[in-house]
């Protein structure tokens, strides 16, 4: 009886590691799946944050361009306005430099003759003052009067 309880000892105790490493490994195993999975969650969110950082330094780096371009273009057209200006006498060049200011206050004259006749004659024939108003003051007149102010007082603002 002793000879069989030792040799099945023994046969349990020379298998026992090899229980335990099946225990062990699957254990090992389960741990790494763990570990591989965090990994790769960590590196969807770096990922993703960096991507999104990536595209706004391309974003940024877009409009860096985009202004060094407007930038050139306006040297390259001051440039030009120079070049044409050379050898020609002040006269003409304070001619040529005046031709939008010119323009813009012969509609403003334009604007304010046309509004004050208008008034002048609506008041005579006892116009009623909003259909007068509405006459003098349209949404084409508004929209051409607002396209100046906005080139003046808007772009060339910004633009200097």
């Amino acid at each position: 009886m002793l000879t069989i309880l030792s040799t099945l000892i023994s046969f349990l105790s020379g298998g026992l590691p090899r229980i335990l490493d099946f225990f062990q490994d699957k254990s090992d195993k389960k741990h790494e799946l763990e570990l591989a999975q965090m990994q790769m969650d960590q590196q969807m969110k770096l990922q993703a944050a960096g991507f999104a950082s990536q595209e706004r330094i391309e974003d940024i780096h877009t409009e860096q361009i985009q202004i060094q371009t407007a930038a050139d273009e306006r040297k390259a057209l001051y440039q030009h306005d120079i070049e044409i200006g050379k050898g020609a006498a002040q006269w003409v060049i304070n001619l040529r430099a005046s031709v939008r200011p010119v323009i813009t206050l012969g509609l403003f004259g334009l604007l304010v003759f046309i509004d004050i006749a208008g008034f002048a004659y609506a008041w005579a024939h006892d116009v009623d003052f909003k259909l007068m108003l509405d006459q003098l003051w349209d949404d084409d007149t508004q929209q051409i009067w607002a396209s100046v102010i906005a080139f003046w007082f808007g772009t060339q603002a910004f633009k200097k």
